[in-house]
């Protein structure tokens, strides 16, 4: 096979001062328990090597079996779907104890919407009236009781001042409403939570939104949700001076590589070059809980597609990635199993989906840990080769990793130089160390594999057979 070797490709460094690396990798377990959390890190997150675990908010919400529930909050009392706040606390506790770190996912742009209700933990609330706030505490009109509706995103006012689809929308200007929501991050920064994922960031101001931000230790992870759209006032880069910020167009703009034959060869460059944030800003993912129940353009549901669209964002330099892990689902506010996760219920296609398990997905996270410890100690995309198809693509990590990815829908057999020392390593896609497929890096540091399809060859220095 004829490959093309262009020289050493360098993108950004992730390089933002926080407790938890941003180098690695984390994963949502989305609408996991905090037991079965806290049961994960133990036994599979920690030993695979993810350094974080995204969780589903863990203050009340309204009470019901969508999933969206979670994303309407009644007080920031931590009792939800997930459990009781001393079962929070052991997640903490134990997920901490063995490296991994914990982000909470923060609802703190609005409260539940309707005229009111109880919470999951039988709190009472009525029409833009809960325990932390009252109705002064909201963007309204003239009248407390009413506000505008989102309805136009060319308006940055609009977007940020009215109420998104019903939910009475903070006022994020207001000192009180801002030490409010620090006194509920920083609680959780006290029971060992190390980083947070703002929700609906888009729909608050973004200096505003650091009037509470400024108030976290400054180690803390922060991440704004902020989903770019053509022709929007609001803008990512609006939020990068306080917070790295949610990449949306990371999955939108790389997936048609994966999706179409022959477009592989085009990745070489993702980055700042085609009009992504920069990295050491970037959260990116494959999709998230949003948008795999909408225009995500490739979920679970698409299989080897998908599968090779995680492979490759864990192996390339561009962002933090985060790996979705879901639950089975076919209708749209469809809600968590009753089962809880775990490896007996993980991927037997009626309870959770678990694609952090995935052997080449999982097989990837200490790949990347010891790529980005390589010669240069910044991450680097080296010895690119690509086949004349444009279906394979091959490259090196600091001289630490190497991987072949493999688009084709036929196995494909090279030799590609892989910048790593002479010996023989386990391809992690499809082993372990105890049961390796061992792969033979020759004395000129060149490797000849022939990689399955749809799948890859993943070698590294800390994984020898």
């Amino acid at each position: 096979m004829k490959l093309t070797l262009p020289a050493a490709l360098m993108l950004p460094a992730a390089a933002v001062a926080t407790s938890i690396d941003t180098t690695g990798v984390f994963v949502h377990l989305f609408e996991w328990s905090h037991s079965d959390v806290a049961d994960e890190c133990e036994n599979f997150l920690a030993p695979m090597g993810y350094n974080g675990v995204q969780v589903s908010p863990p203050n009340e919400h309204i009470t019901g079996s969508e999933w969206w529930t979670r994303y309407q909050p009644v007080t920031y009392n931590l009792t939800s779907r997930s459990g009781s706040p001393g079962e929070f606390q052991d997640m903490v506790d134990r997920c901490t104890a063995v490296g991994v770190d914990i982000v909470v996912d923060a609802v703190v742009n609005h409260m539940a919407a309707g005229g009111g209700g109880s919470g999951v933990a039988g709190t009472s609330y009525s029409n833009r009236q809960f325990p932390d706030y009252d109705q002064t505490d909201f963007h309204h009109t003239s009248d407390l009781d009413t506000n505008c509706a989102v309805t136009d995103y060319t308006n940055q006012q609009d977007v940020q001042e009215c109420d998104l689809v019903g939910l009475p929308d903070l006022d994020t200007s207001s000192s009180k409403v801002q030490d409010t929501i620090a006194g509920y991050l920083n609680g959780l920064w006290d029971m060992g939570v190390k980083g947070f994922r703002i929700d609906a960031a888009k729909h608050q101001e973004a200096s505003q939104m650091n009037g509470y931000i400024s108030q976290l230790p400054d180690e803390a992870l922060v991440f704004g949700e902020v989903i770019e759209g053509g022709n929007e006032a609001v803008k990512p880069e609006m939020y990068e001076p306080y917070m790295m910020v949610t990449e949306f167009d990371w999955a939108q703009d790389v997936a048609p590589n994966v999706i179409s034959e022959g477009k592989l060869q085009y990745l070489s460059t993702v980055g700042e070059s085609w009009g992504l944030i920069p990295s050491e800003t970037a959260v990116i993912f494959t999709d998230n809980h949003d948008t795999q129940r909408g225009n995500a353009p490739l979920t679970y549901k698409d299989g080897e597609e998908y599968n090779m669209l995680n492979l490759f964002m864990l192996a390339s330099t561009y962002g933090y990635p985060k790996v979705m892990s879901s639950y089975y689902f076919t209708d749209h506010d469809q809600g968590p199993p009753s089962a809880g996760a775990n490896e007996d219920t993980c991927g037997n296609g009626s309870d959770w989906v678990c694609e952090h398990r995935w052997p080449g997905i999982a097989g990837l996270v200490n790949w990347r840990k010891t790529a980005v410890a390589g010669e240069s100690g910044k991450p680097s995309m080296d010895n690119w080769a690509s086949s004349d198809d444009g279906n394979t693509v091959a490259f090196s990590r600091g001289g630490a990793a190497f991987v072949v990815l493999n688009r084709a829908g036929n196995d494909v057999s090279g030799t590609y130089k892989t910048g790593l020392p002479a010996g023989d390593y386990c391809n992690v896609i499809v082993g372990s160390d105890k049961d390796c497929e061992t792969v033979t890096v020759n004395g000129d540091g060149t490797v000849d594999v022939t990689t399955q399809s749809m799948t890859a060859v993943a070698i590294h220095t800390g994984a020898l057979a």
